[in-house]
């Protein structure tokens, strides 16, 4: 596969992804590609293990397992973002007005 055909393919499954698990996600139109080209590599990964045929071009069997990807990239995502919280430099925060 070429470079447009994994950007278009990680586009397209990075926004089935947020579709299908919405709430609040990383950002912009190049995260969402991001996402979808990494959650190819991980669906395939995880398609792979489990006896099937990962990406293999540009086709909606592709797309489907990008999107699995995708979707465990971002919950994921959930699970680590939600337990960082923002605690400010002890002499920071006796700035803080």
């Amino acid at each position: 596969m070429g470079i447009i055909s994994w950007i278009v393919e990680g586009l397209i499954a990075g926004l089935l992804a947020k579709l299908l698990v919405p709430g609040d996600d990383p950002g912009g139109i190049i995260v969402t590609i991001l996402i979808g080209m990494v959650g190819a590599v991980v669906g395939g990964l995880v398609v792979g293990l489990l006896g099937g045929t990962g990406v293999t071009g540009f086709n909606v069997w592709s797309i489907l397992v990008a999107t699995l990807g995708a979707i465990i990239l971002l919950v994921l995502y959930r699970l680590v973002a939600g337990r960082v919280t923002y605690r400010p430099h002890p002499r920071l925060a006796s700035l803080a007005w």
